[in-house]
């Protein structure tokens, strides 16, 4: 067996930022990626992100029937290539709300409030535009305008205007409310993950030592502590690897879980029922499963303005020309260009984001509807529903069971509602009337009653694909990790990605993630 300074498990988000920030300062590192290489170019044009979610690279998660879904299943694409989640995105630059990170610590995550978190993002970041107290110009991590913004972005940006809602230059500002066009992970027109911008910088370095196509299944312990990993790779051959400081799992919110689990490390009760000798007792592993969750408001263009079709025929080459020669044109676009964050409960902060369509968008298992039109999905940013994941069996192999439990309490639902109706007023406000014939879905008609609302949210709601707080940090007795991410009562072992966030943060992960991996690496490096 040959043997690392640390082994890191998952090459996503968190994963190539605390391998990059490892090797830099002089580390040997085993990095084990289970799906394959990110090279292919839908990976790395912005606007063909959508051709990779159902593919290989990506994990195609799958709940329980869920009773608040009328006994649908949700679906919940993850990463799986290098950059994970952020090969895959929607590339979307959102950190949250200040507020997110003060909870975090209220709830026993010390260090981690807003005043502790927010130098490691200006640390992070390099952007385009934007420079002063709240961002940074320097960092690894690309985030720039996109260089495209299809019309009905900004019809819809006018109608929100026009429904109250302000517009704003920067939803990482002093203020998240408002309407606008979002800041994405990319630079020159093409995608900047991860793997991209972190992991590129050290992709020659001898520290390095990098497998692809290279599952977990468990994590190896010698006298309680974390000695290693053991993995299979892609041509079915068994590896073991040991480590002389500490094994990073960076598999995600519903991943890194499964992974503990499969190790002896969760609910007691469960893993004995499975057979798994348990070496640590820790009821909070897999508990605490929070998403975003949206559902679809749609409406029809009175003219063939949307993306429809736009990738098929003489369209689609056009299209792909003008990409391949001035790195602009639709396909530098990250599609869900423009969005808002809006308080539609009056307590004084943002609780639903919408993320604006300029087309029809179905999901995994429901086709839109068809023809032209525009897709308004507004989301719950602070669900009160929680989850869980667990094993299935004890074969890794085997996918975890998820029970998403989404729209789970009455306060998550009523706050959908709001959003909806909300979208709702956007799609009838004149810069959008006078482009739509109608609202397709809940209903054409103006006035429709409670009952329909719940009715088509039950029906269409899915997943933002932003599964988090299965390991969470805290001192209390479900708590998986401390603050510093050591697991509890596991020596040299620790979790780094959006599993550890004690509550979900006020908009898309993939910053916070980002975040989270770079303070991963100040504890390991022992960097104050």
């Amino acid at each position: 067996m040959t043997t690392y300074d640390y082994i890191v498990v998952g090459g996503g988000s968190a994963g190539c930022v605390i391998t990059q920030r490892l090797v830099s300062a002089g580390k040997g590192v085993l990095l084990l990626e289970a799906g394959p290489a990110d090279n292919h170019p839908f990976v790395h044009i912005p606007g063909t992100f959508v051709r990779v979610i159902g593919s290989r690279r990506t994990w195609m998660y799958r709940s329980e029937a869920e009773p608040t879904l009328k006994g649908r299943a949700m679906y919940v694409p993850q990463g799986r290539t290098l950059g994970g989640g952020s090969s895959v995105n929607a590339m979307i630059y959102i950190r949250g709300q200040p507020q997110d990170y003060d909870t975090w610590r209220e709830l026993g995550a010390e260090g981690w409030g807003w005043d502790d978190v927010l130098p490691v993002f200006r640390r992070s970041e390099a952007n385009q535009r934007l420079a002063g107290p709240l961002h940074g110009t320097e960092g690894p991590l690309r985030v720039s305008d996109t260089r495209h913004r299809h019309p009905l972005s900004y019809a819809f940006l006018r109608a929100a205007q026009e429904a109250g809602i302000p517009f704003t230059h920067d939803f990482n500002g002093a203020e998240q409310a408002g309407a606008g066009f979002f800041q994405t992970t990319t630079r020159e027109g093409r995608r900047g993950s991860t793997a991209a911008t972190y992991l590129a910088r050290v992709r020659g370095n001898p520290l390095l030592t990098l497998r692809t196509g290279a599952a977990i299944e468990a994590v190896l312990f010698e006298n309680g502590a974390a000695s290693g990993v053991r993995y299979r790779t892609d041509d079915g051959a068994l590896h073991e690897a040991q480590v002389r400081e500490e094994v990073v799992i960076c598999a995600g919110g519903i991943g890194s879980p499964k992974v503990l689990q499969l190790s002896g490390i969760g609910p007691a009760a469960h893993l004995q029922a499975l057979g798994i000798p348990v070496l640590r007792d820790l009821p909070g592993v897999g508990e605490n499963f929070q998403d975003h969750i949206c559902a679809s408001v749609y409406g029809r263009t009175r003219e063939p303005a949307s993306l429809l079709g736009a990738d098929k025929g003489l369209k689609a080459i056009r299209h792909g020309l003008e990409y391949i020669l001035t790195r602009s044109g639709l396909l530098s676009s990250n599609i869900v260009e423009s969005g808002a964050f809006v308080d539609t409960s009056g307590a004084g902060r943002p609780d639903v984001q919408i993320h604006m369509t300029p087309t029809l968008v179905g999901d995994v298992e429901r086709a839109p509807p068809p023809g032209h039109g525009i897709t308004l999905n507004p989301c719950i940013l602070r669900p009160t529903a929680r989850g869980s994941v667990r094993l299935r069996s004890p074969d890794p192999k085997a996918a975890p069971k998820l029970n998403a439990n989404p729209l789970g309490t009455r306060e998550d639902l009523e706050t959908l509602m709001r959003g909806v109706r909300l979208s709702r007023r956007i799609l009838r406000a004149p810069a959008l009337a006078g482009v739509l014939e109608g609202e397709i879905l809940p209903s054409p008609e103006e006035e429709v009653s409670d009952a329909v609302l719940e009715d088509h949210i039950r029906r269409v709601a899915k997943t933002v694909f932003h599964p988090s707080g299965t390991c969470r940090m805290g001192r209390d007795g479900m708590a998986v990790t401390d603050p510093s991410l050591r697991v509890h009562g596991v020596p040299r072992l620790r979790v780094a990605d959006a599993s550890v966030m004690p509550t979900l943060v006020s908009g898309n992960t993939n910053a916070p993630t980002v975040m989270i991996g770079e303070r991963c690496a100040d504890f390991l490096l022992r960097v104050t």
